[in-house]
Parts: structure tokens; sequence; C-alpha cells
């Protein structure tokens, strides 16, 4: 805590005077680009990974970077924060991308694994269950990358399941179809500290160098048009 306390003094002293001017804009509305969603794991920093400032993301962290799926008529059917997070983001704001990002060595996933309930976490229990999805198609299907531990390949099938569950509701089907919204996968490995991107072609996670970004910009700037 004290750590905490002495980096809002830091900012303060020593950062505040280069983002005065950013924060009075910001002070009266957000544009932010995108909705990133990831886990609330101390490891994963959005703003550090992504060289990102104040405004640029509107972020949604829970534990396993889970989305409870909706029903037809886009209720959540599990807890209404991811829900209202999602319709402010493109309702409200009208973000152009959501990104949902897992990670490796993901507690999240090694519970899911080992289903154990030595924890007594009757609410944790209760929440993972909407990454059952995900073990299931690890078990029935075979990994995305079988070089990687068994918590790290259902991390990444994750990713994908959560995609789909962001998919279930009918205003981002809405916004996609349209192409005025774009859903992406991406994958953080923090002992190496790379990023990576699921590619649908080659159903595979690949890291984001700077060719690869490339790429996936030029994909953006085409659907834009």
């Amino acid at each position: 805590m004290r750590k905490l306390i002495m980096g809002i003094v830091e900012f303060r002293e020593k950062m505040l005077p280069q983002y005065a001017e950013q924060f009075s804009k910001l002070a009266l509305a957000q544009t932010p680009d995108a909705l990133f969603i990831t886990c609330s794991d101390s490891r994963v920093v959005p703003d550090l990974l992504a060289s990102t400032h104040p405004g640029d993301l509107f972020t949604m962290r829970n534990v396993g970077n889970l989305i409870p799926p909706a029903t037809a008529e886009g209720v959540s059917t599990g807890d209404l924060s991811e829900a209202s997070a999602i319709e402010y983001a493109v309702l409200v704001l009208k973000v152009a991308n959501i990104v949902v990002c897992g990670h490796s060595e993901c507690g999240a996933m090694k519970a899911v694994q080992t289903r154990s309930a030595k924890l007594k976490a009757p609410n944790l229990d209760k929440w993972l269950y909407h990454a059952s999805n995900a073990a299931f198609r690890l078990e029935q299907e075979g990994p995305l990358d079988g070089s990687l531990k068994p918590h790290d390949q259902l991390s990444q099938l994750n990713v994908l399941v959560q995609l789909e569950h962001l998919m279930t509701y009918p205003i981002v089907r809405q916004q996609v179809s349209a192409g005025a919204l774009v859903l992406s996968g991406w994958w953080f490995d923090i002992a190496a500290g790379n990023m990576y991107a699921y590619e649908r072609t080659s159903r595979t996670f690949e890291v984001i160098d700077r060719a690869m970004a490339e790429r996936m910009v030029a994909r953006l700037a085409t659907r834009a048009r």
C-alpha cells in the first residue's frame, strides 16, 4: 500500500504537469477507440502494454476476462456489470473496436481446470462457469497450440469463446454486421512480454511484431472505407 500511496505523489509531482492539458480536455468528454476487456490479474497492464494514454481505452477487467452471454433480448445471463460496460461502450461511446485479451499463467483458467472446491469460494465458482465452454472445447477439439501448458491452452480458447459470447449481444451483432465494430482476440505471454493476436485464417495466435501490426492496421483501414 505504501508503494501505491507514494506512486500517487510521484505522479502528482512529476507526471501531472505533462498531462494537465490532456486531463482538462478529458474532463469534458471521452472518445476512446476501443473497449479493452482483460483479466484483473495485476501482471496485465493494458496502458503499459499498448503504450496508450488517458482517454485511449475504455477498459473492463474481471477474473478470467469473461463475458456472460446474453439472451435473445440482449439481457446478460450473468453479472450486469459486464453487459452494462458493453452497452455503454457501443451505444454511448461508439467504440470502433472491442478486444478480448487473455494471458498466460491465468489463475482463473487454472481454477477452471482443477475444479477444486478447497477455496470454498461459491461466487468465484459460479463466475467461472462462463469459461466452461472453453474447457469443453479444449477436451473435445484440442488446443490451438499444443506446446503450451494446459492452462495456457485453455486461456487461448477462452478468448475465442468470450468473443462468441460478445456476439450474443444484439447491439454488438448489429454493429459488427454494419461494419462499424471489429472484434479481436489477443493473448499476452507474461514471461516473454509478447502480445499475440488471433488470426482466423491460420487458427493461431500470432505475435504482434511490426509486420503483424502493419497487416492488422491495413485490414482495419480497409474495413473503414
